[in-house]
């Protein structure tokens, strides 16, 4: 079944249909340029993580601003992203299905791969896709290193699980996957660094067994938008997987920085474009969207620019605003933007972004990548 567009390239902002979600380009460059930039000379490459936005133009503009490449957290979004022109793409997930694969590995006549292992059992199956289409597989050992989801415990446990990925045909141990997700939205920024500290020095214990064993590597990739200061200056990591840091959600504005005041060092670029459909009492309003269309796994939407009104609730096909008493009242099919509160499971709910500059549509870019995954 088509997708309906909610909008064509150059109408005004106030045109586009709702429930939208709009990008505004201006802010969503200027987060791309200050990631560059926070980087610039330290030695750590950015690679994006797509799973943020799922959208193959907005990875291609993520590697023209100086990515190195892309994380996938499925074979689904590595093969769309490689589709595009994507030549370096790192699967941050283990894969042990035979036909996927079989899949990711189909992709490696034209594109750099590499995928994450944790388990002895999957060293035959990512073995045997890779002889057989003649394919030196680069894997990445994923380090538990608190989260106690995927991983292998730090130290001795990765050199050894390392060595029979090394030992296998078709298979080349090329570094480890340190990512702390958790840390990235405590709110102190005291409590993220002591909790990525922690991971760094499991990472260096990884290390020291690694260099033991005569494997040690250069390649550590881990870390994210809210915490990538530290393994930046860690002097272990090699990369950097953020991926909300282009677009900021409701989650990491109640973060803190250094100083104690809110994490500005990025801006929200990314909003939910959405309509007044009925404001049957005083001190009420509701919007066309919902559940379908906003995530709520990470909280509410808040309003941007509308001092004195309140996000109160979501179901299915609403959301729920409270007008306080200063504010001034919302009428019916008036149009506001809402901050997600969480950005990835969002960008998942919609067929299209809709690109605005100075309150126009540039552009429209499919989320191509978006849906389970295979």
């Amino acid at each position: 079944m088509p997708s309906f567009q909610p909008a064509i390239p150059k109408v005004n902002l106030n045109e586009v249909e709702t429930p939208a979600l709009l990008l505004d380009m201006d802010i969503f460059e200027k987060n791309l340029i200050t990631m560059e930039n926070a980087l610039a000379g330290s030695g750590v490459r950015l690679r994006a993580h797509t799973k943020a936005h799922k959208c193959s133009e907005i990875a291609k503009r993520q590697v023209a601003a100086g990515a190195v490449g892309v994380c996938c957290q499925k074979v689904s979004e590595a093969v769309t992203m490689a589709a595009a022109g994507i030549k370096n793409i790192l699967i941050t997930n283990q894969i042990v299905d035979p036909v996927k694969i079989q899949r990711l590995c189909s992709l490696g006549e034209k594109t750099e791969i590499a995928v994450l292992c944790d388990s002895k059992e999957a060293i035959p199956l990512l073995s045997k896709a890779a002889t057989a289409n003649r394919l030196t597989l680069k894997i990445l050992i994923e380090v538990n290193v608190g989260a106690n989801r995927c991983g292998v415990d730090a130290g001795d446990p990765v050199a050894s699980l390392a060595s029979e990925v090394d030992k296998a045909p078709g298979l080349h141990f090329a570094g480890l996957q340190a990512y702390h997700g958790s840390a990235q939205h405590l709110v102190s920024a005291r409590d993220r660094q002591v909790k990525i500290s922690s991971t760094i020095a499991k990472v260096k214990r990884s290390k020291a067994s690694l260099a033991a064993a005569g494997l040690d590597r250069k390649w550590i990739t881990g870390a994210g938008t809210g915490s990538f200061t530290f393994e930046r200056d860690s002097g272990v990591y090699s990369e950097v997987q953020a991926g909300s840091y282009a677009f900021m959600d409701g989650d990491y504005a109640k973060i803190k920085g250094d100083d104690g005041n809110p994490f500005t060092i990025f801006s929200h670029s990314l909003f939910l474009w959405s309509s007044v459909i009925s404001s049957p009492r005083a001190g009420q309003a509701f919007l066309d969207v919902g559940h379908k269309g906003h995530s709520m796994d990470s909280g509410l939407a808040t309003v941007s620019g509308l001092d004195g009104i309140e996000v109160t609730g979501q179901s299915d096909e609403h959301t729920a605003l409270e007008i306080g008493h200063n504010a001034k009242a919302l009428k019916i099919g008036k149009k506001l933007k809402l901050i997600p509160g969480h950005v990835d499971p969002t960008f998942n709910l919609h067929d299209w972004v809709v690109c605005i500059r100075k309150n126009k549509v540039e552009d429209i870019w499919p989320i191509d990548a978006r849906g389970p995954g295979f």
